[in-house]
C-alpha cells in the first residue's frame, strides 16, 4: 500500500511512474493504489497530466514521433524494445517536444541506443559510491552525497546511476534515508549535504519539506545543495508551493539548486521562468554539464549555453568528462576536448561563463580539474605567462 501525499496521482496507468517516487508514510491513512477514481482531475500541463503523458514504450514513443513526421523502423524498434528491458526508458512531454530530429542533441539524450547494451566497456559504479551506508556516500571531509529517489523525469541515456535509475527495488526507503541522517547528524565535520538521486524534486512537495525539517535540525549543517534536472526537463514541476517551500527553508542551513542543462536547445521560455521562480525564491542556481559525443562536444556549442545560462540567473559551475559507466560509452570523446572547450571559453566570453572541467576519478578519488596550461614558474619565482590568444607575458619575481 502506498500513501497520497507522497505521489501525485494515483491512477493505474500512472503507477509506471509513481511507483518509483513513493515513500510510505507513517501515521497517515493509506489508500488503494488499484483505485479508478478520477475525481482528482488536473489540468493540461499540470504536474500529473505531465507526468501521465509520459513515455516509457516503444508504442507511446513511435506514436508521439509520428506527429513529429518521424518515423522508427522495425530494426529501430527492436533495438529500443531490446535496450529498455535493462535500462528503462522515460521521456517526459516537455523534453520531447524538443526534439526536431533524428539524432540531434535531444534525441540523442533520451532515446535508447542499442550500443547501451552491445559495448561492454566500463563498470556499473566506476565511482564506487555502492557502500555500508545505505543512501549516502561520505568521499569528502565536509560534504556527503546523500540519495533520497531513484527516479526522474525524464531518464538520461549518459546516466551516472543507471544501474540504479527506474528499479523500485531500488529506490530509497524512507528507514534508509532516516539512517543516512543521522549519519550526518553524528559527524560534525559534515558542513554540507548534497541532496540527489534520480530527482530530489521528484518526490512530493511534503517529503521534500520532512527530509528539509530534518536535515535543518542538524546545527553543524551551514548549507544543502539539491541536484535537478526538473528545470530542463520538466520545468512545470518549479510550482508556487514547492517554491514556497524552498523559500521557507532557505536559511540557516543555506539551499542551493544545481541544475542540469547540456545543450542551448533546452534553455526554452518554460525553463527560464521556472529558473526565475527558484530565483526570487531567493534560491542561487549553478549547472553542471557532462561533454557529450552528438549532444554538446563542440566549444561554440558550449560558449552558448553558458551564456544562455546567465542570461536565465544559472552560473556555470562544472563540466564533467563523462564518467566510464557500463553502457555510456558511445558518449565518451578524449579528454583533450574538455581542455579545447576551456580554451575556446576563456578569455572568449565573460569569465562567469567559464565553468570547472572536471573527472570524477574512477576508484572513488573525488573531482580532479584540468585546466590548459597557461603559465610556467620559474626557479626565481618569476612568471612567463600565455594568454587567451596565445601571447607571451612575464611576471616578475617577487622581491
Amino acid at each position: 500500500m502506498f500513501l497520497k501525499k507522497d505521489i501525485y496521482h494515483t491512477k493505474p496507468e500512472l503507477r509506471k511512474v509513481y511507483k518509483l517516487t513513493m515513500i510510505l508514510q507513517p501515521k497517515e491513512k493509506e489508500m488503494d493504489i488499484n483505485s479508478d477514481d478520477d475525481s482528482e482531475s488536473e489540468p493540461p500541463g499540470s504536474i500529473t497530466s505531465s507526468l501521465k503523458s509520459t513515455i516509457t514504450s516503444t508504442d507511446s514513443l513511435k506514436k508521439e514521433l509520428s506527429k513529429k513526421n518521424i518515423y522508427l523502423s522495425e530494426k529501430e524498434v527492436n533495438e529500443i524494445n531490446q535496450v529498455i528491458k535493462k535500462y528503462p526508458m522515460q521521456i517526459n512531454p516537455h523534453f520531447f517536444s524538443l526534439i526536431k530530429e533524428k539524432n540531434d542533441p535531444i534525441w540523442n539524450q533520451c532515446i535508447p541506443n542499442i550500443k547501451e547494451i552491445t559495448d561492454e566497456r566500463g563498470e556499473e559504479d566506476p565511482l564506487n559510491e555502492e557502500n555500508e551506508i545505505s543512501c549516502l556516500t561520505h568521499r569528502y571531509p565536509d560534504r556527503a552525497l546523500l540519495l533520497v529517489s531513484n527516479t526522474c523525469a525524464m531518464y538520461c541515456r549518459f546516466c551516472t546511476r543507471k544501474r540504479k535509475v527506474g528499479e523500485i527495488r531500488k529506490n530509497p526507503s524512507r528507514e534508509n534515508i532516516a539512517k543516512a541522517i543521522d549519519y550526518i547528524k553524528k559527524h560534525t565535520e559534515i558542513r554540507d549535504v548534497i541532496m540527489s538521486g534520480g530527482d530530489p524534486l521528484l518526490l512530493s512537495d511534503e517529503r521534500i519539506e520532512e527530509i528539509l525539517i530534518e536535515l535543518r535540525k542538524i546545527s553543524h549543517l551551514e548549507m544543502i545543495r539539491i541536484g535537478t534536472r526538473v528545470p530542463c526537463v520538466m520545468p512545470s514541476r518549479i510550482t508556487d508551493n514547492l517554491c514556497r517551500i524552498l523559500k521557507k527553508y532557505n536559511k540557516r542551513p543555506m539551499l542551493y539548486i544545481n541544475t542540469h542543462f547540456e545543450n542551448p536547445m533546452e534553455i526554452t521560455e518554460e525553463s527560464r521562468i521556472a529558473c526565475e521562480k527558484l530565483i526570487d525564491s531567493g534560491i542561487q542556481l549553478g549547472n553542471q554539464s557532462v561533454i557529450l559525443k552528438g549532444v554538446n562536444f563542440e566549444p561554440e556549442i558550449f560558449k552558448k549555453l553558458n551564456q544562455k545560462l546567465l542570461s536565465i540567473g544559472v552560473k556555470p559551475y562544472y563540466i564533467y568528462q563523462p564518467d566510464p559507466v557500463k553502457g555510456t560509452f558511445h558518449f565518451i570523446g578524449p579528454v583533450e576536448q574538455g581542455i579545447k572547450i576551456i580554451k575556446a571559453l576563456r578569455g572568449y566570453t565573460s569569465g562567469m561563463a567559464v565553468p570547472h572541467f572536471v573527472i570524477d576519478a574512477p576508484g572513488g578519488g573525488g573531482k580532479i580539474p584540468l585546466l590548459p596550461e597557461y603559465a610556467k614558474i620559474n626557479e626565481d619565482g618569476s612568471v612567463i605567462m600565455k594568454n587567451y590568444k596565445q601571447k607571451d607575458y612575464f611576471y616578475p619575481r617577487n622581491v
